[in-house]
């Protein structure tokens, strides 16, 4: 169901593209500097990468043998897609930076892969790594996501993510000024945040030089930190309703700065790895009730104009 209210992904790649566009994940077989001591340990507390890596990437495959069972996976249904590389397991700017380009190349080089998107940190981001990006962007389509996921560093130190919004910003405005379109990854409903702390994020998201955002709702997932936190009573985790959630979303897209755009609201992790939520609803079901709220409130607004 299509939205005037916001840009979603279809729409934003529309305006870099002439056709459809499908991301095909992969694994480079990356690291992040949160976990191996380079800035620290352990990792986000909320982290279990096996909740959104897709059966058909693995990291014991090279980057084009990834990239091919991604096209046979999606070229079924859509034989005139063409498509963009996303390195998004663990920080796909962690390492040497030679290697980097290396991988970036070879993603590069497997027909029909028009571009790349980058899954990293914004602590996590070479001055000499963003020039090479910025002459890639020159001659293919280039996106830098971060994980920033919130504004406040309180909350960033409770999930141990070792950065702090200052960095992203950097980051954002760096990239920005390598000529390089950027995303950000927020998660709304981490521990002790209200309401008001997530539109306070959103403030800051639109106050920096953004052209996408994914959001979704803080998961519990089985074989974490926070999954043992929880349950050991240091702390508790803000428990939306499906209904409280849109609500939630409604007024973040009312607050979003109009031209950036929106990929996603809500990600389901495995079953088997979920604690909460646990709303039972497809991302697309969810989507689709988020779209009739928006219309019904455009309706209600109407009618008192």
């Amino acid at each position: 169901m299509p939205t005037s209210q916001y840009i979603d992904f279809s729409a934003f790649m529309a305006t870099r593209f002439d056709g459809k566009m499908q991301k095909l994940t992969v694994n480079a077989g990356f690291s992040c500097p949160n976990r191996d001591g380079t800035i620290g340990r352990g990792g986000c507390t909320y982290c279990n990468n096996k909740s959104f890596s897709p059966a058909y990437c693995q990291s014991s495959d090279s980057i084009t043998d990834q990239l091919i069972k991604g096209k046979a996976f999606f070229g079924k249904k859509y034989p005139s897609m063409r498509y963009l590389a996303y390195f998004q397991s663990y920080t796909n700017t962690h390492g040497e930076v030679s290697r980097l380009l290396s991988l970036y190349d070879e993603a590069l080089s497997v027909d029909g892969v028009d571009g790349l998107i980058i899954g990293t940190r914004p602590d996590c981001m070479p001055d000499e790594l963003l020039k090479r990006l910025g002459e890639m962007a020159t001659d293919k389509y280039i996106m830098v996501e971060y994980g920033a996921e919130s504004s406040h560093d309180d909350t960033l130190n409770l999930i141990n993510r070792c950065h702090t919004w200052q960095q992203t910003s950097d980051a954002v405005r760096r990239t920005a000024s390598a000529g390089i379109d950027v995303g950000l990854h927020l998660i709304m409903g981490l521990p002790g945040e209200t309401d008001e702390m997530m539109f306070e994020t959103i403030d800051a998201v639109n106050a920096i030089p953004v052209n996408i955002i994914k959001i979704h709702q803080l998961q519990l997932i089985r074989g974490t930190r926070m999954a043992m936190d929880v349950a050991n009573g240091a702390y508790d985790i803000r428990r939306f309703t499906v209904n409280e959630y849109i609500a939630l979303c409604c007024k973040i897209i009312s607050r979003l700065r109009d031209d950036i755009a929106i990929e996603r609201f809500v990600s389901q992790s495995p079953d088997e790895l979920l604690i909460y939520p646990r709303w039972g609803l497809k991302n697309y079901q969810f989507t689709n009730l988020l779209h009739s709220r928006l219309k019904t409130q455009q309706a209600q607004e109407e009618d008192h104009t």
